[in-house]
């Protein structure tokens, strides 16, 4: 659906180059009392705008697609496939993500988890995948996240918003970082815990300061200022 709210079909040769990040949803995200799944809104440091979700799975997926920082654009239920089947019949589908990479290329992004993909959705999204490949876009499947890298990752993501940040702050933690050195040692050699704590998960966030995600969070965690590559 485009940014003016019209939603329009065109050939999937054609859809390559339309921008889906300036869209709108081409699904809404009803809540209603008994329901089983999850949704709600997902507000996006990459994106500065909410993205909408249909269950805690794809809200995970959202704010890992946030954190990525070769993710330049983000958007929710962006467009629909149609095709036909084997019987002829007509097929719809609405991949959970589209994805925008610093380089223009493209990633949508299914959420699924893994025991919950009758045959039924799986030719979907192997339907999607194909039209992918056939317009040079990527396609992921993706399941259940690790629970220890999810859970840094919401605790990281709560501090994602700007105004977590002080870049006087910001500086000595740079500063103190620049040889790998313990969170809480950082934070209290910087200042008040309370006032810099904010601040170092931030640039824990946006990747500037970085640890091994794969291990729980916690006080005596390893953190280290990221170099960039200069070759």
């Amino acid at each position: 659906m485009g940014g003016d709210g019209v939603e329009r079909r065109v050939p999937l040769a054609r859809a390559a180059g339309v921008r889906f990040e300036d869209g709108w949803p081409v699904r809404e995200f009803p809540s209603y009392r008994g329901q089983r799944n999850y949704p709600g809104l997902y507000w996006s440091a990459t994106a500065g705008t909410h993205v909408g979700y249909e269950s805690w799975l794809e809200r995970d997926h959202a704010m890992t697609l946030d954190f990525d920082p070769a993710v330049t654009a983000l958007a929710s239920q962006p467009l629909w496939l149609f095709w036909a089947n084997e019987r002829g019949k007509s097929v719809s589908h609405a991949p959970d993500y589209f994805v925008r990479r610093a380089d223009g290329s493209v990633l949508l992004v299914d959420s699924r988890p893994e025991n919950r993909r009758p045959a039924r959705d799986l030719a979907k999204f192997t339907a999607a995948e194909r039209a992918c490949a056939e317009i040079g876009w990527s396609y992921a499947l993706w399941g259940e996240l690790d629970p220890v890298e999810a859970g840094n990752l919401r605790w990281l993501a709560g501090y994602r918003h700007p105004r977590c940040f002080n870049a006087d702050v910001a500086a000595r933690l740079r500063e103190f970082f620049a040889a790998p050195g313990l969170l809480m040692e950082g934070a209290e050699e910087v200042g008040d815990p309370i006032a810099v704590l904010p601040v170092l998960f931030h640039l824990m966030w946006r990747q500037e300061l970085l640890c091994d995600l794969s291990v729980l969070l916690g006080d005596r965690t390893v953190v280290r200022l990221a170099v960039e590559d200069v070759r």
